[in-house]
């Protein structure tokens, strides 16, 4: 009860073998540098997300909302800097505006006690 077998072996010279066999590992999900590089968003790909998404975020929280958004960017634009220049030139408005009323009331002051049109 003893059958042969025959078993056949296929040989490939060594340029025969890199056209026939796939070398590659595309199957263990392992990409190139290039294709990685492909797959990478966008600047304006996250933009799109961001707008698709903006409501979607949380208003507040110390990570993925848009609080975290505004205090990391603040904090890539220096941010807090402009803020001061920003209050210093607030307060210059308020105070020349002060300057501005006392000055239109002490002008009205003369009006009346001169008996000019106001």
């Amino acid at each position: 009860m003893s059958e042969n077998i025959k078993l056949q072996k296929q040989v490939y010279n060594k340029g025969d073998y890199s056209k026939v066999i796939d070398t590659s590992f595309t199957q263990l999900g392992v990409s190139t540098i290039e294709q990685q590089i492909e797959s990478q968003p966008t600047v304006n790909d996250f933009f799109n997300l961001y707008n698709d998404l903006f409501y979607d975020i949380s208003e507040l929280g110390s990570t993925n909302s848009h609080e975290y958004l505004i205090k990391k960017s603040s904090e890539y634009i220096n941010f807090e800097a402009n803020q001061e220049i920003l209050l210093s030139l607030q307060n210059e408005i308020a105070q020349l505006r002060t300057e501005l009323l006392k000055t239109q009331q002490q002008l009205f002051s003369l009006q009346l006690a001169n008996n000019l049109p106001t």
